[in-house]
């Protein structure tokens, strides 16, 4: 009886075997060491802080370590820390929960039960093959691959990062079959997997998502938490519209840069996809036409997108200090805006004799990515409990000081955006928005800046997480595929990151977002 040898593990199988491995002891590490470090911040005197910053500098301390080690999921971990504050005296419950009722929640919910509107009936989906069937696409293979990424950061800005990548993979999959079947019918057999221009173009879906999301307040978490941390800690309301003015301007470039070093790293062979024009055509005419609830959940979207952005129409036509544009924003603020929208899907019918209506609660509720919405809430919370306390601005005074006591505006912004980037690729962006924006926030008051551009800056960096697949689920979609070596992220993230920071996001938030302040 003849007994099988074990198969040799691929080099993809022995990675992932290693990322599993360090990702428990990185749980293990972080349950023992945060409630240490946690008990010895407690025990070290500090004698310009008051026993209730203290506390909470002690909470902190273990909050932020296991945001990034995650012994516990980090929603969890963003109840642990208001949760801690009652206990240990530091608040009362209802201003440590306070910030769980922020209108900046209520701005994301609507966005979210929005976009489950838009999935659920197949509008996303739509607009996609709706771009990928322009005459200029075609079966270029160059022009697909930009198509593809146009309308991932599009979907992005308005949709979940997450979801668009789902709704994307499979197109460009799809794509990549009608590659495959050209070459085999010619004689030749490729490997997907070992395909450089497969390699680009899922690259390309993945960071595409990501930065698409850097368009609106509502396209990634870390944006609006960081315009919650200017309302909460500085009492600065960015809008909607002025937030898409430098979104906008930050995706082209950002998705510019992507598309040059992706397709000049991972070119195509061939000159024409056939086949390519065919799949889209087929799986355009599989979507139909436009039903009820797509029409209804289309004009939900715009209701919504018309109230974020009239604001702004009225301050370039009325100027800033007009009663009227005081009187919109007190009656139909952002958050106000989103919910409209949102509830338009569950009074507008799509039968109305059986009573349908184009979006129930059970399908909203399951839209809603609750984590996101506790971890906003909890990020909040410790940043207006550090303002209340007073341990912002110690904490603020104690990062200038290391800066020199007089730094100057684009080295903070540096500064910041350097640690949010690394915090990001290492952890999550969201975690890494809430850990580094307090201290973004605090340090830019302590040192007389504005912290706006600060503040800006930490949220497009955090969306610059490009090299490693636990950086963006975006990231991590895609190279559970199987189609992008981690060797290759890597080393096409680490580009785009430097490229990205340095070149884009530091000169962008410290001369164009001033500039669209001072305006």
């Amino acid at each position: 009886m003849s007994t099988q040898e074990p198969r040799e593990k691929t080099q993809e199988e022995k990675i992932r075997e290693a990322e599993l491995a360090f990702d428990r002891k990185r749980r293990t590490v972080g349950m023992i060491c945060g409630p240490l470090c946690a008990l010895l911040v407690l025990i070290t005197p500090i004698e310009a802080l008051p026993w209730e910053a203290h506390k909470l500098l002690a909470i902190m301390a273990l909050v932020a370590l296991w945001w990034i080690t995650e012994p516990v999921p980090i929603p969890v971990t963003s109840l642990i820390g208001p949760t801690l504050a009652v206990i240990t005296g530091v608040v009362p419950a209802s201003k440590a929960y306070a910030a769980f009722s922020s209108p900046m929640i209520f701005l994301f919910m609507g966005g979210f039960i929005i976009a489950k509107g838009m999935m659920m009936h197949g509008l996303d989906r739509k607009f996609a093959f709706a771009l990928l069937s322009m005459k200029w696409v075609g079966s270029n293979p160059r022009r697909i691959f930009l198509a593809v990424g146009l309308a991932c950061a599009l979907c992005s800005g308005w949709v979940s990062n997450t979801a668009t990548a789902a709704m994307m993979f499979p197109i460009a999959l799809g794509l990549l079959e009608a590659i495959k079947e050209m070459f085999a019918a010619n004689g030749k057999v490729i490997e997907l997997h070992e395909y450089k221009y497969a390699t680009g173009l899922m690259l390309m879906t993945a960071y595409s998502c990501s930065i698409g999301g850097v368009l609106t307040p509502i396209g990634t978490p870390p944006n609006i938490i960081m315009l919650g941390f200017l309302d909460q800690m500085a009492g600065i309301h960015v809008s909607f519209f002025e937030w898409m003015i430098w979104g906008f301007v930050a995706m082209v470039i950002y998705f510019v840069i992507a598309y040059i070093v992706l397709i000049r790293m991972f070119p195509p062979d061939v000159e024409k996809i056939d086949g390519a024009e065919q799949f889209i055509a087929e799986r355009r005419a599989q979507l139909g036409g436009w039903t009820r609830a797509q029409k209804n959940t289309l004009i939900a979207f715009f209701v919504a997108v018309f109230l974020w952005v009239t604001p702004g129409v009225l301050q370039i036509i009325l100027g800033g200090g007009a009663p009227e544009l005081k009187m919109y924003n007190r009656l139909f603020p952002e958050a106000i805006a989103a919910m409209s929208g949102a509830l338009l899907l569950f009074l507008l019918p799509v039968n109305w004799k059986e009573r349908e209506f184009t979006l129930t609660w059970k399908d909203a509720a399951a839209g809603i990515e609750w984590g996101t919405l506790l971890l906003f809430g909890g990020g909040l919370a410790m940043g207006g409990m550090m303002y209340s306390t007073g341990l912002s601005s110690w904490v603020g005074d104690i990062i200038v000081g290391w800066m020199g006591g007089n730094p100057s505006l684009i080295v903070m912004t540096g500064i910041f955006c350097v640690m949010a980037l690394l915090l990001a690729e290492l952890s999550s962006h969201t975690a890494a928005v809430n850990m580094i924006g307090p201290l973004g926030v605090t340090a830019a008051i302590a040192a007389g800046f504005s912290p706006v551009p600060v503040a800006v800056g930490i949220a497009l960096a955090a969306s610059l997480g490009f090299m490693l697949p636990v950086s963006t689920p975006p990231n991590a979609i895609i190279y559970a595929s199987g189609y992008v070596p981690i060797t290759k992220m890597i080393k096409t993230g680490f580009l785009i990151d430097v490229i990205g920071m340095f070149a884009v996001t530091i000169p962008l938030v410290v001369y164009f977002v001033t500039w669209v302040l001072g305006m």
